[in-house]
């Protein structure tokens, strides 16, 4: 086995430390999937986030030479990202989505979601049209199981006129949650409410909150899958991965509370994974829209107040 704490006497520059992360994490059985697929944008946001340079300046420092107390940091990185399947973005406490970083800890899960896609304008083009035509429509919002809070963060920049909350059950979560409104100074806009699914949203009045756009992405891994994770998926927060049987116990309750808390004409987005023929089976007679994003349309659905209140009496 690698003699890690020795690297810190035998590797010197960013490029010396590239090859030799690149080649261990080549020869070891690390999962990726939490912002990479490959050995290389593993190491070189490894090493360019420990060493807190940007990840696009790679090429200028290649040839630097780091100082003995980043070298014992990075091999202690290194070590710990092969050993202890430990995810690159609890090592660095960051993850990117869509352009945007995020704190995170092993308090969530680090950030992932098709729902990001649907949220980013390009162009002023969206996801979400024509349900939402334009962005001032939009005057509340919510973000049901927030964890990190990436998900609210990248409402209030598609939505910037409206109030949004960002809700979830783990103390924990809101306290990340609380930490990335604060980087971005969303403080004003962005609400975060510690809340088992709808059950603390209520308004003065006592009555449901309400909101023009909920979207959730919910705990969704089914158990079998759950039984077969990679040791990566097991260092997140379980609770935020495991929901049921089928995978679909909070999809159940967004579909059977979501309408009392949408405005008319308000619109429901969730993220399941791979689990539409399964949601399509508990209701054949839901009218979902599935919504286009890169990997394809069997992973977020829409449905309106209206398609949610007719079909009220067939939820589960």
């Amino acid at each position: 086995m690698m003699h890690f704490p020795r690297l810190a006497e035998e590797l010197f520059t960013i490029r010396d430390w590239l090859r030799f992360t690149v080649s261990q994490f080549e020869d070891s059985d690390i999962f990726f999937g939490h912002g990479t697929d490959n050995s290389y944008d593993e190491a070189v946001w490894l090493i360019m986030s420990a060493l807190h340079l940007p990840h696009d300046t790679l090429n200028n420092f290649l040839d630097a030479v780091i100082t003995e107390t980043e070298r014992k940091k990075l091999a202690h990185l290194i070590e710990q990202r092969i050993t202890k399947r430990t995810p690159t973005a609890y090592l660095v406490r960051e993850a990117w989505l869509r352009g945007f970083k995020f704190y995170v800890d092993e308090r969530v899960i680090v950030p992932r979601s098709f729902i990001a896609e649907l949220l980013d304008f390009q162009e002023g083009e969206h996801g979400l049209q024509p349900w939402i035509e334009h962005p001032e429509l939009i005057n509340s919002a919510a973000d049901i199981c927030t964890g990190s809070g990436c998900l609210g963060i990248l409402l209030a920049n598609a939505f910037p006129d409206a109030a949004i909350d960002v809700v979830d059950i783990s103390p924990d979560a809101i306290a990340v949650a609380n930490i990335n409104i604060t980087n971005y100074g969303l403080q004003d806009q962005i609400t975060a409410i510690q809340s088992d699914m709808f059950s603390a949203l209520a308004g003065d009045d006592n009555k449901p909150k309400t909101y023009d756009l909920i979207i959730s992405n919910p705990p969704y891994v089914d158990a079998p899958s759950m039984a077969t994770l990679p040791t990566e998926y097991r260092n997140e927060p379980q609770l935020a991965l495991g929901s049921g049987v089928a995978g679909l116990d909070h999809t159940h309750t967004i579909l059977r509370e979501a309408a009392k808390h949408l405005n008319d004409e308000g619109i429901l987005v969730v993220e399941i994974g791979h689990n539409r023929d399964a949601l399509l089976d508990a209701y054949p007679d839901l009218p979902f829209t599935w919504l286009q994003v890169e990997s394809g349309n069997q992973f977020v659905f829409l449905l309106t107040k209206e398609q949610l209140v007719l079909q009220a009496k067939k939820l589960i």
